[in-house]
């Protein structure tokens, strides 16, 4: 048997780093490769060949050579996983939906997948294998007891292209012990922690070793959920790490009681842990104890904070916005809070009712979730709940607003210094040679620095650590991680609806009189579309015969185009010659940078003469009418 397991593309966001990993970072697409499938190819019969394309960092195959095509996602790539599915179901594989969004709402996936597989895949995977090869898979396989993760196997970290990656994934444990009103993990995995075995991570150790992988995030969502249990892994990992001659750096998840207790701070630090996500989520006490995130309520957060620093050990922080208790002054709030607490990894986003979870159904019976907006993507210029102490458009004009003030280039610097008043003697270490460190810091100053002027300059270099000379790769590392986000917010967010909208249709003004003499003998159709996308969407058709001259011109009024406005491209290809495949890609080529907003369509008939990489566009599988 032949499987292919499929990740899609996930939307571009705060979390994507994506200025980082085009501009400044060496020969890296993603953050972090798909663990789950890695997993579940593991799970495969031995015999069986598997394959794993993450759309992330390549473009997914058209004609697969496969029996089995199986397509994981979350809910933020519920969309393109529903494409996906389609497409490769109207082509006769046999498509497999999984993953956290068809575990949580396995209901959506009966009529896109012809098996769905829902819950954690230890027990149920070798099951529809079973059932495949015999000829009689079912519909749906859903795990409702409780997985031994003493069953998890070593995942094929073999078949993930690991260079591609900025870092590399493991898991010690499921669940978490508290229950935030918000949060699907419990949902999924329950309140009772599981591990796996001090001598099964010792074995993914070992193969990621031989694969010459050395920065490792532990995806657990609150690696510290069974302390005890934590505490033998890390006291593992500071021998392993001895061993070794100290090869790996950690980063993890975990809860703020981290910095109340003094034995697993300093575990943490002998074990190599440089970096720990922390979900703080608002500094009022009355939104913590809202939304049942009474851990976050038992000591000060700020001190909190600066204890875990002390320890050599930097915090990344999520935070969110909208809580029944904020009003209008939580904007102020968390503002004066990152700021003081020097977090520059700050994921602040909306509050998002997710399916399944206390929230979700708490506002299901108040009469306030807004049907329209599917996003699972918190940090988008929307939410799916109605605020209760604010309007709607005060909390997402707000959001932004907080956003813009805290990507400015004196917070930046500000953040910077702010957390080094309390960061002590980090685990600086980084994998990059002599080279590497020097070609970032070069293509730090031609696209982050220089263009930024002397101001940005001059913020860049009052933020640098000159007395603790320890401390500058950290400093870089900041700004690059600002810079990417600073860019991100520049591309989507930074003009309200009503004057994106104006700027779009001033520029397509301008686009239609450039390309006037194809749409008047129609060769080309040119349509504007502002009610789908608040910043509006212009659609471009290739009906006809075009030459050499128009792909030039449309390479550089697109490229105007998606520089100046927060819109997006729709290019339909219906004709097309062999010979303007060169042309093509050259225009590509030149709006790559923007290939979030470029969202791609050929023809049926079409696809197999022209490369279109969807790990870069949003290419657009349509399935033809009347397909399964």
């Amino acid at each position: 048997m032949r499987v292919l397991l499929v990740n899609p593309k996930s939307p571009e966001s705060f979390w994507s780093f994506r200025w980082a990993l085009d501009r400044v970072l060496p020969n890296k697409r993603a953050v972090n490769p798909p663990l789950g499938l890695a997993t579940v190819a593991a799970l495969c019969p031995q015999d069986w060949e598997v394959e794993i394309v993450d759309e992330n960092i390549e473009s997914v195959p058209l004609q697969p050579r496969a029996d089995i095509v199986g397509v994981c996602g979350m809910g933020v790539q519920f969309a393109r996983q529903k494409e996906l599915l389609g497409f490769y179901r109207s082509r006769g594989y046999h498509v497999v939906a999984g993953g956290s969004h068809a575990s949580l709402c396995p209901e959506l996936y009966e009529s896109l997948a012809h098996t769905v597989v829902a819950g954690e895949a230890e027990y149920i995977w070798p099951q529809f294998c079973r059932d495949f090869e015999a000829g009689r898979p079912q519909s749906l396989y859903h795990e409702t007891g409780v997985v031994s993760l003493s069953d998890s196997p070593v995942p094929r970290f073999d078949l993930l292209k690991l260079s591609k990656y900025q870092r590399v994934s493991l898991q010690f444990s499921r669940g978490c012990p508290f229950n935030c009103e918000f949060c699907d993990i419990i949902v999924m995995f329950g309140r009772k922690p599981r591990t796996k075995s001090l001598e099964q991570v010792r074995a993914e150790l070992d193969l990621l070793r031989q694969l010459n992988q050395r920065s490792v995030f532990f995806v657990d969502d609150n690696l510290i959920g069974n302390k005890p249990a934590a505490k033998q892994l890390l006291r593992f990992l500071q021998v392993y790490q001895g061993e070794s001659g100290y090869s790996f750096r950690f980063g993890t998840e975990a809860s703020l009681n981290l910095a109340h207790d003094t034995q697993l701070l300093e575990l943490f630090r002998a074990a190599n842990f440089e970096w720990v996500f922390i979900g703080i989520e608002s500094p009022d006490e009355e939104s913590l104890k809202e939304t049942r995130k009474f851990q976050n309520t038992r000591q000060d957060i700020l001190a909190s904070i600066q204890t875990i620093h002390s320890y050599g050990i930097e915090v990344f922080g999520g935070f969110i916005i909208g809580f029944d208790n904020d009003t209008t002054e939580i904007f102020k709030k968390q503002y004066q809070f990152i700021m003081q607490s020097g977090i520059q990894v700050a994921m602040v986003g909306l509050l998002t009712a997710l399916p399944k979870t206390p929230l979700h159904e708490r506002l299901a019976r108040e009469g306030r979730l807004l049907r329209d907006w599917n996003d699972s993507d918190n940090t988008k210029l929307g939410a799916n709940i109605i605020p209760m102490q604010m309007g709607y458009d005060e909390m997402v004009g707000g959001y932004r607003a907080l956003q813009d003030r805290l990507l400015r280039y004196n917070n930046i610097a500000r953040r910077i210094r702010n957390k080094y008043r309390h960061l002590r003697n980090p685990l600086v270490r980084h994998a990059y040679t002599l080279r590497e460190k020097l070609g970032i810091m070069g293509r730090l100053w031609v696209f982050g620095l220089a263009p930024g002027g002397l101001t940005r300059l001059f913020h860049f270099l009052r933020s640098l650590p000159l007395t603790r000379p320890r401390l500058l790769p950290l400093a870089v590392q900041d700004w690059i991680v600002g810079l990417s986000m600073r860019d991100y917010f520049d591309r989507n967010y930074a003009e309200a609806v009503g004057a994106a909208r104006m700027r779009a249709r001033k520029r397509l003004t301008r686009m239609e009189a450039a390309f006037k003499r194809y749409i008047r003998r129609g060769a080309l159709r040119v349509v504007i579309d502002e009610t789908r996308d608040a910043a509006a969407t212009v659609s471009i058709s290739l009906t006809g015969w075009v030459d050499r001259r128009f792909f030039t011109r449309a390479g550089r009024h697109f490229e105007r185009f998606l520089a100046t406005t927060t819109s997006s491209i729709t290019l339909r290809i219906d004709a097309f010659h062999e010979t303007q495949q060169r042309h093509l890609q050259r225009l590509l080529k030149r709006v790559a940078r923007y290939g979030d907003r470029m969202h791609i369509a050929v023809h049926e008939e079409l696809r197999n003469a022209i490369t279109i990489d969807s790990s870069i566009f949003n290419v657009l599988l349509e399935c033809p009418a009347g397909a399964e």
